[in-house]
């Protein structure tokens, strides 16, 4: 009954009006400019997290949507050094037009990334929907062959991960992001239930770490963190050979309960005019997020 409720919820959101779905998205997004980035990071900083910015607007249709992407890209990296923030930068590359021409998204990318190791910085490369998953490794694969600062993202929840894991490893690439993963796949190549899922993030997790690999562990399920939390103690891994990270807006408290045990942890900073695409996906994976905004609708304080 209640997923019937939470999927009745998700359809309704599309039909509340967008100044409303802005109010609640606020807590998710930055904001539009690279200045409302800015601000949060500093924020974040200041409470002792790093931070990850992300330009929000992938799945471009065309080549001039691609070419300006990159120049915010590099602006958020300009911006990230002027600003001495404790940040790096998340990119997918269907926002580089991995979709319309293969070869620009990676000149762009091979751009970005020696700029950001100019600058002193790190780009992470999203994972994206299982029809991206090998030109994005392949992209990777190409980009590690000429800069350090580059790093991975795989998903728990595609039955594939471990032989990527494996195979990226042997070749001495070692620098992920673990996370679940929330694009709808096929059962034939993603596990479905949650147990299985964590069983193999949690498998994954510690493949990586017994191989050296620092891992971004990124996840705001609890029984995740603390599965985490016994793999370091277990492997006696130092502080500087892992980070735990989190998305804007989620679970705070938890995050608050990671840093004060003295952990690195980093938040995803997204931003950007393509905001309400990534409130509705947001609302989609949380349909209780959904519901206080319906709920706001019929309340006298719905904007306060």
């Amino acid at each position: 009954m209640m997923d019937l409720v939470n999927k009745l919820l998700v359809a309704t959101i599309l039909l509340v009006p967008r100044p409303i779905i802005r109010k609640f998205a606020g807590r998710y997004i930055a904001g539009e400019e690279i200045s409302d980035a800015v601000g949060v990071v500093r924020r974040l900083n200041a409470e002792g997290a790093m931070a990850t910015l992300d330009v929000l607007g992938e799945d471009i249709h065309s080549a001039e949507e691609a070419e300006a992407s990159k120049r915010m890209i590099l602006s958020v990296l300009e911006a990230i050094k002027a600003e001495t923030l404790d940040s790096n930068v998340s990119i997918k590359l269907t926002q580089l037009g991995l979709r319309i021409d293969r070869d620009y998204c990676l000149s762009a990318m091979r751009e970005i990334v020696g700029r950001a190791a100019m600058l002193g910085n790190f780009i992470r490369i999203d994972m994206e929907d299982s029809a991206a998953t090998v030109d994005t490794l392949s992209i990777y694969r190409a980009l590690r062959k000429e800069y350090a600062n580059v790093g991975i993202v795989l998903q728990a929840y595609l039955r594939r991960t471990d032989a990527d894991a494996t195979a990226l490893l042997n070749e001495g690439l070692s620098n992920f992001r673990l996370c679940k993963g929330i694009y709808i796949e096929p059962i034939e190549i993603a596990f479905k239930e949650r147990a299985e899922i964590n069983e193999h993030y949690l498998r994954t997790l510690e493949l990586m770490f017994r191989a050296g690999g620092y891992v971004g562990i990124a996840t705001h399920d609890i029984l995740l963190v603390e599965g985490a939390y016994r793999l370091i103690e277990q492997l006696g891994l130092r502080k500087d050979q892992y980070e735990f990270q989190m998305l804007l807006g989620v679970l705070p408290e938890l995050r608050a309960r990671i840093l004060a045990k003295g952990h690195r942890l980093r938040v995803y900073v997204p931003f950007g005019s393509h905001w309400y695409q990534y409130s509705i996906r947001r609302f989609k994976e949380n349909p209780q997020v959904a519901g206080n905004v319906l709920k706001a609708l019929f309340t006298r304080n719905r904007l306060n």
